[in-house]
C-alpha cells in the first residue's frame, strides 16, 4: 500500500534512538500512523508537533500495518501562533480529540476539513472557540453521531429553538423545553447558524453540548474520558472569560 495525502499531525512519540511514531490525520485516508526515520532529531520537532499541517507520502506493505512515513512541513503550523498560548491550547486540545475519538484506517474527510477551519481561526482570539464548538460538532456528525437541529422534536416548529434533549440530540424549542429546562442542554444560536452571531455564554453552552455527546456517544463506549487537554483549554477559555 502506498499514498501521498495532506495531513495533520496529531501526535508524535519517540521510537528507538532517532525515529517517531507519527499519528496522523490525512484529508483522503483517515486517521493514520506510521514511522517516520529521523522524527527525534532537531530538525524534525518543530513539525511533529500536535497541528501540524504535512505533506505525507505513507508506504506499508499491508493495509494493516504500521507503515513508513516521510513527511514533508507546510506552513508554519503551530509556531506560528507562539506567542498565543490560548490558541495553542485549543489547536492541542482538538487534535488530542480527533486522535482519541477518531477509528484508525477510516476515510473522514469531514474530520480533515472541520480541523482545517479551526486551524484557520485560531489567528481570532475572539472568534476561534466558536468554531472550536463546530470542530467538535462536525466530528460528531463525521462519526454518525450528529444533532439533529433542524426543527423541535415535540412540536415541529424551526423557530425560536434554545434546546437539545441529552438523550437523543435533537432540538427542542424554548416555549416546549420551558417545562424540562434542568434537563435540557442549552443550544447556543450560532450553532443554527452563522448569522446569529456570539452572546455571552455562548461558547460555554456549546463547550458543555460538544462535551455531553462526545462523552456519551464516543468515549464512554472506549471506556475513556475527555482527553485533558481539552479539560485544560476549557479552564483557559473561562478564565480569559472567552467561556
Amino acid at each position: 500500500m502506498e499514498f501521498t495525502d495532506e495531513a495533520v499531525v496529531l501526535a508524535a512519540r519517540a521510537h528507538g534512538d532517532t525515529g517517531a511514531v507519527v499519528d496522523l490525520l490525512t484529508r483522503e485516508h483517515g486517521r493514520r500512523m506510521a514511522y517516520v526515520a529521523g522524527g527525534a532529531s532537531r530538525r524534525m520537532k518543530p513539525f511533529l508537533q500536535p497541528g501540524a499541517r504535512v505533506e505525507v507520502e505513507l508506504r506499508a506493505r499491508t493495509a494493516d500495518q504500521l507503515g513508513s512515513a516521510r513527511l514533508e512541513p507546510v506552513g508554519e503550523g503551530p509556531s506560528a501562533l507562539f506567542d498565543d498560548a490560548l490558541a495553542l491550547l485549543g489547536l492541542s486540545s482538538a487534535a488530542a480529540v480527533a486522535q482519541a475519538a477518531l477509528p484508525e484506517r477510516e476515510a473522514h474527510p469531514g474530520a480533515f476539513l472541520a480541523f482545517e477551519a479551526l486551524t484557520s481561526a485560531l489567528a481570532l482570539r475572539d472568534l476561534w472557540p466558536a468554531v472550536y464548538v463546530r470542530f467538535e460538532s462536525g466530528l460528531l456528525e463525521e462519526l454518525g453521531f450528529g444533532l439533529d437541529l433542524a426543527s423541535c422534536a415535540v412540536t415541529g416548529t424551526v423557530d425560536d429553538l434554545a434546546w437539545v434533549s441529552p438523550r437523543t440530540g435533537r432540538a427542542v424549542s424554548a416555549e416546549a423545553g420551558a417545562p424540562y429546562a434542568d434537563r435540557l442542554l442549552r443550544l447556543p444560536p450560532f450553532l443554527l447558524g452563522a448569522q446569529a452571531g456570539l452572546g455571552e455564554g455562548d461558547v460555554r453552552d456549546g463547550l458543555a453540548l460538544t462535551a455531553h455527546f462526545l462523552q456519551r456517544c464516543v468515549f464512554d463506549p472506549l471506556n475513556r474520558p475527555l482527553p485533558e487537554a481539552r479539560d485544560r483549554m476549557v479552564e483557559r477559555l473561562r478564565a480569559a472569560g472567552l467561556a
